[in-house]
């Protein structure tokens, strides 16, 4: 095609404003819109047609979401793109696999990734803060790695989009971070590895929101209790971890369910702040416990 027949086109100009050229198409009727006609979608781009006939289809549910949530009705809360949780997985399945390489020739990045906490208090010998949170990038077995991965991207794919990428890696991390701090407080000298305290944290979060949003949330609940208890009776599992990562995740939703207004984030900064100094000010404990 020349670049005449490009011009004369009228698809290759937004259908409401013929003189703006787009090839962004409206994800519902595959009409061109220009950037001045378009809603985010969980995928792509909304006409505002199609915008208009979403929000007339949607359920009471669905209406009281996006008022609580402040949504507007441009993203429906469900399964969508969610980049930075497949940045996660990607980067923790990469992890697994580097360290099963280098073990090869006498390296584990385990070793030197995984949560022990006797390596954040100098009276030990070591002072290797980075591990409050790395030990989420490092798992012990293919089964493990595969089982916490799978159920990142799950859950990512319904939290991401509904919380934005930057609140879920902030409860990503302040869940790890709270596994960490029990897991230090009550299992001192045991090493801890995997995603499973973010997991948890996630888990508590879902709870959270789904309530706030009027969502039947016992298939989780009982999803929650399986695995915390199936963490007490097994061994080899962190159950101090699990713990510690739902009661961060559990905060850090309240959190996020209760400063949801644009005029809040400053507010929300600051409980989140309040929240990571209480898991950090509860990691000291132990250098004087076991000093």
């Amino acid at each position: 095609m020349t670049t005449t027949d490009f011009s004369r086109n009228p698809e290759n100009f937004c259908y409401r404003h013929p003189d703006r050229m787009s090839f962004a198409l409206c994800q519902r009727c595959q009409r061109t819109i220009c950037p001045e006609c378009q809603t985010q979608g969980a995928v792509g781009v909304i006409c505002p047609e199609c915008l208009r006939d979403q929000k007339k289809s949607r359920t009471p549910a669905q209406k009281r979401a996006e008022r609580r949530w402040g949504r507007g009705g441009a993203v429906a809360v469900r399964a969508g793109s969610a980049p930075l949780t497949n940045w996660i997985v990607g980067i923790t399945a990469g992890m697994f696999l580097l360290d099963l390489l280098l073990q090869q020739f006498g390296v584990s990045l385990t070793q030197w990734l995984a949560f022990f906490a006797p390596r954040l208090y100098p009276p030990f010998g070591a002072f290797e803060p980075w591990r409050v949170v790395t030990w989420l990038l490092v798992h012990s077995s293919f089964i493990h790695v595969g089982l916490n991965l799978l159920s990142v991207w799950l859950l990512g794919r319904l939290l991401e989009p509904m919380l934005g990428r930057w609140r879920f890696l902030a409860l990503y991390l302040i869940s790890g971070l709270g596994g960490a701090a029990v897991a230090g407080l009550l299992a001192f000298t045991t090493p801890v590895v995997g995603a499973s305290a973010a997991l948890f944290g996630m888990l508590g979060a879902l709870v959270v929101i789904g309530r706030q949003l009027g969502g039947d949330v016992r298939g989780i609940l009982i999803i929650l209790g399986i695995n915390l208890v199936v963490g007490f009776f097994l061994g080899g599992i962190s159950w101090q971890a699990h713990v510690g990562g739902l009661l961060a995740g559990t905060a850090v939703g309240l959190v996020f369910s209760t400063t949801r207004r644009a005029d809040q984030s400053r507010r929300q900064l600051v409980l989140l702040g309040v929240v990571v100094a209480v898991l950090l000010a509860l990691l000291a404990v132990p250098g004087f416990l076991y000093a």
